[in-house]
C-alpha cells in the first residue's frame, strides 16, 4: 500500500531540526561508504573535464561551458542517480518505514535523505566555478537569476524524479538499468555534449521538451547569453528566450511531483 508523501507538517523550527538531524545521519553514512564518496566526487568531475573535449566547437566560451556542464552532469549523474539508489536502499532495508512511524513527515524524510547528495552537488558546482576563475576563464553572466533558477529548480526536479523512479526500481542494483533512460537522454539530447542547434528541427523540438534540456538552456542563456540554436542575446533577450524552458521545467516539476506522490512506497513489496 502506498502512503502519501503529503502529511500534515509540524512547526517550522521543529521541522528544521528533524530534517537537520536526519541529514546529519545520512551524511555520516555517506562518508563511511568510500566507494560512494569516490563515485560521487571524482566521476562527475571527470565527466565535466571530458565533455568540453568531446563537444564540437560551439558559441560557448570555455568558462561558461564548464559551468553549464558541471551543473548538468552533477544533477543527472550525482543527484538523480545517487538518490534513486539511496531511496531504494533505505526502502528495502525498512529504514523509510521506521522513520515514518515517528514525527518525521514524508517530505521531511525525503529532504533529509537527499540533503547530503544535494550539498555534494552544490560543492561540486562551486569547485568548478573556483577552477574557472583560477584558469582565467571566468566572465560575468549575462543574467544572474536564470542560472540560479536552473540550479535550484533542476535540483528539485532530480529529487522528485528520483522518488518517482523508485516505483519501478525494485532493488538498488536494478537502478543501474532503470535510470538509464534519463541518463542517456541527458547525455545525448540535452545539449550538454551536442548543441541542440545541430539537430534536425523535429528532433531539436522533441529534445527541448525533455526534463534536463530546459536546465541546460537556462544555464546557457544566463551564463553566456546563447540560445538553444546559437543566437547571442543580451539580458532582456535571455529572459524572452527563457519563456519556453521555464514553462517546460515547471511542467516537469508538476509531473514529477505528482508521480512521486502517487508511486513512492515506504516499504518494499512483499
Amino acid at each position: 500500500m502506498t502512503t502519501s508523501l503529503t502529511h500534515e507538517a509540524g512547526a517550522g523550527p521543529g521541522r528544521a531540526r528533524r530534517v537537520a538531524a536526519l541529514a546529519g545521519g545520512e551524511f555520516r553514512l555517506f562518508l563511511r561508504n568510500r566507494t560512494a564518496v569516490v563515485n560521487s566526487v571524482l566521476l562527475p568531475l571527470l565527466l565535466v573535464a571530458a565533455v568540453p573535449a568531446l563537444s564540437p566547437a560551439d558559441e560557448l566560451r570555455l568558462g561558461p561551458q564548464l559551468l553549464v556542464t558541471s551543473v548538468g552532469v552533477a544533477l543527472v549523474f550525482l543527484t538523480y542517480y545517487n538518490l534513486v539508489i539511496t531511496f531504494v536502499s533505505r526502502r528495502e532495508e525498512l529504514v523509510l518505514q521506521r522513520m515514518r512511524t515517528g514525527e518525521l513527515t514524508g517530505p521531511e524524510v525525503l529532504l533529509g535523505t537527499a540533503a547530503p547528495t544535494l550539498l555534494t552537488t552544490l560543492a561540486q558546482v562551486g569547485l568548478v566555478a573556483v577552477g574557472v576563475v583560477v584558469i582565467g576563464e571566468w566572465s560575468a553572466p549575462v543574467e544572474y537569476v536564470l542560472p540560479l533558477v536552473a540550479l535550484l529548480a533542476g535540483a528539485a526536479l532530480m529529487v522528485v524524479l528520483a522518488a518517482a523512479s523508485t516505483s519501478f526500481t525494485r532493488t538498488a542494483e536494478s537502478a543501474q538499468v532503470t535510470t538509464l533512460p534519463l541518463l542517456m537522454a541527458a547525455s545525448a539530447l540535452s545539449g550538454l555534449i551536442t548543441p541542440l542547434g545541430s539537430f534536425p528541427d523535429p528532433l531539436a523540438t522533441v529534445a527541448r521538451l525533455l526534463p534536463v534540456t530546459p536546465v541546460v538552456e537556462l544555464l546557457q542563456l544566463g551564463l553566456a547569453g546563447v540560445t538553444w540554436n546559437g543566437r547571442v542575446v543580451d539580458a532582456a533577450g535571455a529572459w524572452s528566450a527563457a519563456a519556453l524552458p521555464l514553462a517546460v521545467l515547471a511542467g516537469w516539476l508538476v509531473v514529477g511531483t505528482a508521480a512521486a506522490v502517487r508511486g513512492f512506497r515506504w516499504a518494499p513489496r512483499r
